[in-house]
């Protein structure tokens, strides 16, 4: 797989567009700001009427026009709003309303892969995804680094849609840590199983399930939750430093032969025919089908689902915890005020 670093992007490609950036939230939020930074002078944020996300758009410095005014001026709209309603807004804001020959760009392969959103013949149809969430995505480009991003091309109908994508992420940050080229089947599909079985899903369940463990055997919680949570961090930026092998030199021997001769113990063949299976259910479109009908609901499980995250032990425990260190707080990467 080649990779492409700022060298291998002309940044004006972007700097002389009219951009619209659909959406504010966490991605919306970076994507803004780095563009900004970046030398983009024509650019909006498009948000829907008494959108709770304008005033903090707003307060930026940058000009809030509706989906339908912003994408019709635009020569390239990029969607950042929330996968499940991405199909919806495109239907009754986005193609009606975006010019001929623009181009349309995706953080997230899923409502193009999994059929969706089906852009019209004469559209740049682009992603650029960066691997990371919104708010490391602007902190590591305000510190003079950078989130690496996947681009695709689903559509080229200019011609010069990869150079574009390309653009795009530079300006991002993204071609200062590196781009690689993927496809919005392979970007979609392997997302999706990151999430659910490993970065998102299967940590959190793993930390919950070892704090709940230490917790009935009698620990203190305070304890509990800096062996299971607090530290996991320590060891995340090991790996994310110098891979599992710096993470094993780094740690003490008993925790190196404990780990090694106990993992496997957790994590077992049956776990690995589980993420089979959930990757198999990302494949066949199962899991889009399930997501869609689920918001279509009112997401009367997710918000359950929520629901007993919030009301868990350990997240009262760990907001005692981390009142105890109040730097946490002065370096954070979400401020819900802001972003």
């Amino acid at each position: 797989m080649r990779v492409y670093f700022d060298k291998d992007a002309d940044l004006s490609l972007i700097q002389d567009l009219k951009l619209a950036v659909v959406g504010y939230g966490s991605q919306g939020f970076a994507h803004a700001h780095n563009l900004r930074d970046s030398g983009v002078k024509d650019l909006v944020v498009a948000l829907r009427e008494r959108s709770g996300s304008a005033v903090k758009a707003r307060s930026a410095g940058f000009t809030v026009q509706s989906v339908a005014e912003a994408v019709s001026n635009a020569d390239l709209v990029m969607l950042l709003t929330p996968d499940e309603g991405q199909r919806d807004l495109y239907k009754q804001e986005i193609a009606p309303n975006i010019r001929e020959n623009g181009a349309i760009a995706f953080a997230h392969g899923f409502n193009i892969h999994f059929e969706l959103i089906e852009p019209r013949s004469d559209l740049d149809v682009l992603m650029i995804a960066p691997k990371g969430p919104g708010h490391a995505v602007r902190a590591l480009y305000a510190a003079g680094g950078g989130v690496p991003a996947l681009i695709a091309v689903q559509q080229d109908a200019s011609g010069r849609a990869k150079e574009l994508a390309l653009a795009y992420a530079t300006a991002l940050g993204a071609g200062r840590s590196g781009i690689m080229e993927t496809t919005f089947r392979e970007e979609a599909e392997t997302d999706l199983f990151g999430e659910q079985a490993e970065l998102c899903g299967g940590a959190a369940a793993l930390v919950m399930a070892g704090f709940e463990t230490l917790v009935e055997e009698g620990y203190a919680p305070e304890v509990a939750y800096f062996e299971c949570l607090h530290e996991l961090k320590l060891i995340v930026d090991f790996f994310y430093e110098g891979g599992i092998s710096t993470m094993w030199y780094a740690v003490s021997t008993t925790a190196e032969y404990g780990g090694l001769s106990r993992g496997n113990r957790i994590i077992t063949e049956e776990t690995k025919k589980e993420m089979k299976r959930i990757l198999r259910e990302i494949q066949t479109g199962k899991f889009a089908r399930e997501f869609v009908q689920e918001d279509q609901a009112g997401a009367v499980t997710m918000k359950a689902f929520r629901r007993i995250v919030n009301e868990h032990p350990i997240e009262d425990v760990g907001r005692r915890v981390r009142a105890m260190m109040p730097w946490i707080e002065e370096s954070k990467l979400v401020d819900r005020s802001k972003n």
